[in-house]
Order: C-alpha cells, then structure tokens, then sequence
C-alpha cells in the first residue's frame, strides 16, 4: 500500500506531459480543409493543421497563421492568433474565418471531418485534405 501512495505522484507527474488536445484525439498528423461555416460553403481556402502539441497553425487566404491551443478534448480554445499581414483580395473572407475561429469552444473528430463549434449554434466543418 506504501509503495502504491508513494508512486501516485510518479504517474501524475507523467500525465502531466499527455497531450490531451484534440490533436491527440484524431486530428493530428492532418491537414484539415475548412469546407463551411454555420451551414454555408467556405468559398476561399483555408487550412488547419496541428504541428505539435499545444498548438495551431495554417493558411488563411491571404496569411499563414499559428496559435495555441491548451483546452482538453472535446473542448476548443484558441489563444494567441498570430498571423503574417499580407493583403490580397480574400482580406475580408480571412477576417471572417479568423472570427469564426477564435469564437469556437468544442471539436469533434470523426475519421476524416473535424467539426468545431460554439454553444450559440455556430459551427466549423473541416475534412482532411486527400
């Protein structure tokens, strides 16, 4: 019983270091391709990817961007958005998807599509590039 109490903090020190992200629950390893917004097709080009633990990145249609991302599956929060600041024609479809973005709060993996959404109804659907 000793050593059991004593090797508690052992495992809890390891399980510390667990991704415990939506990267580590199917989306890693992806490229994922925003496909619609709140139901209505994404006409520009905008990617999601999840390079290493704790952390976003991609391109939007205009800058590539990277972020943090330290919620436990399913939930989502994106902290720290930075983005290049290239112009072009798709500024205001890039602002849009950055907005949607930052707003989600939960994900949802299922094979190849990954659903992010808010509790206002709003909603994100991405499937991995082939």
């Amino acid at each position: 019983m000793t050593r059991l109490i004593l090797s508690l903090p052992l495992m809890a020190l390891f399980q510390c270091d667990k991704d415990e992200t939506v990267a580590a629950y199917g989306a890693a390893d992806q490229t994922w391709v925003l496909r619609e917004i709140d139901g209505q097709p994404y006409e520009a080009s905008a990617l999601l990817r999840f390079p290493e633990e704790g952390g976003i990145a991609g391109n939007a249609p205009c800058n590539s961007y990277d972020g943090t991302l330290n919620a436990p599956y399913p939930w989502f929060e994106v902290q720290n958005l930075n983005a290049t600041r290239a112009a072009c024609a798709g500024l205001e479809a890039e602002g849009f998807y950055f907005a949607a973005l930052m707003a989600m709060t939960q994900s949802e993996v299922s094979g190849n599509v990954l659903i992010l959404r808010n509790e206002d109804g709003h909603e994100m659907v991405f499937t991995a590039a082939e």
